[in-house]
């Protein structure tokens, strides 16, 4: 009754609302009420109560009874100053509680770091345009068409006579990048919202590297010092629920942190995607023809998640950014790719088992046996993997691709499985 009441008068509902108000404030200041204001406002609340309940329905008396909540919440209640400020604060911080919850509970954003599940998943490619007098920075609607779908322009022009320097560190606010310096000579140019330029080697700076930047070279004024075309990584939604149900199945694309994974070339404080290949206690090998080979069985196009991956054209050669299956050491060797591509996959003859492993805890010190994983690219000729540094355990996982949501691309959806 109350809910048709509700549905079909604007008189309850805006009384409805202010008595909500107000009961949050009574909870709020409950502690400091005199128990004479904490009666007053229980009998305002029980004449609006009864009101509301009544058969048949008074709106008038609803209405006086609400002005009278209204009149007993300014006599008894402390009144608060900036009220209206206080409010919006209170709304923002609700807001961004919510916000936490779903990024930690249920969908967290990811940004693709690296190539290694392209054509499926894009990082961050780089086009260096200084050789190419060609390709026209597009300016106008043009350019606005082509940074929806992911496209940025860094176009440097020396303001004066000199040598590259260097960049500043970016200045970020939040999750936006907001400027950076580059310094040619005693001058320095600034670009405004640049974009992500992805990863390059240690000790070097990003841009220097993506652009093709000779130090060496004196930069005249005037003189184009960088023009780089740059493709925004993949940005997409993790799905944190499933996991927590059912255990990750093959094929299955899973974001997981890197901590604990033993390798050289590991860093411990990242996250990385990638394809899951090899559930517990499987015994894994890779053919000659770059197929996986589960259990003694043949994984091909006809398992589920691997369509593309086992798509391509099996007398041709591995390709970067290509479905090429995936390679073993003896066949990175026949065509002259990363010679330790796979080193515990030399040839097709190796097995490797995908043990258990023992996770220890970090507060206890106590050990415990943890399902582990392994996980191979689809960029099979540019993925560091687990044919490199083996199995991770499934405490590492954090949950596995949902829906790519920039840029607009024809990846962007949940399709790219």
């Amino acid at each position: 009754m109350m809910m048709f009441r509700w549905l079909s008068s604007k008189t309850v509902r805006e009384a409805c609302a202010y008595r909500k108000h107000v009961r949050r404030l009574v909870a709020a200041q409950s502690d400091i009420l005199p128990a004479l204001a904490m009666e007053g406002m229980t009998a305002a609340f029980a004449e609006l109560d009864a009101a509301l309940a009544e058969t048949p329905l008074n709106t008038g008396r609803v209405r006086i009874k609400t002005e009278e909540l209204q009149f007993a919440a300014e006599k008894f209640l402390k009144p608060y100053p900036n009220a209206a400020w206080r409010e919006n604060v209170e709304v923002l911080l609700v807001a961004l509680a919510v916000a936490m919850g779903i990024r930690t509970f249920f969908l967290q954003p990811f940004k693709i770091p690296t190539g290694s599940m392209q054509p499926t998943l894009f990082g961050v490619t780089c086009d260096n345009l200084m050789n190419r007098p060609d390709v026209q920075i597009p300016t106008g609607w043009e350019r606005v068409k082509e940074w929806f779908q992911g496209v940025s322009y860094v176009h440097v022009v020396a303001p004066a006579d000199g040598y590259y320097q260097g960049m500043s560190p970016m200045v970020h606010l939040a999750i936006f990048n907001i400027m950076q310096t580059i310094k040619i000579g005693d001058a320095t140019v600034t670009t405004w919202v640049p974009p992500d330029y992805g990863e390059g080697p240690e000790g070097m700076d990003v841009l220097e590297y993506r652009a093709g930047i000779d130090r060496s070279h004196l930069f005249h004024k005037g003189e184009d010092v960088i023009r780089l075309r740059v493709c925004a990584g993949d940005h997409l939604f993790v799905d944190r629920i499933t996991f927590n149900f059912r255990k990750p199945q093959r094929g299955e694309i899973a974001v997981f942190a890197t901590a604990g994974i033993n390798h050289p070339r590991m860093k411990q404080d990242q996250f990385y995607i990638k394809r899951l290949v090899a559930l517990p206690g499987e015994k894994v090998q890779i053919g000659d023809d770059r197929h996986l080979i589960i259990d003694g069985k043949r994984l091909d196009a006809a398992t589920p998640h691997f369509a593309n991956v086992y798509g391509f054209d099996p007398a041709g050669r591995p390709q970067e950014s290509h479905f090429s299956g995936h390679v073993n050491g003896t066949v990175a060797e026949k065509f002259g790719l990363y010679f330790n591509l796979a080193p515990l996959f030399p040839d097709a003859a190796t097995v490797y088992t995908n043990q258990l492993m023992v996770v220890t805890n970090d507060i206890t010190g106590e050990g415990r046996i943890e399902d582990s994983y392994m996980v191979m690219g689809d960029n099979t000729c540019n993925s560091f993997d687990s044919r490199a540094w083996g199995p991770f355990p499934a405490q590492n996982i954090i949950g596995k691709s949902f829906f790519v949501y920039w840029p607009f691309t024809s990846r962007f959806g949940w399709g790219n499985q």
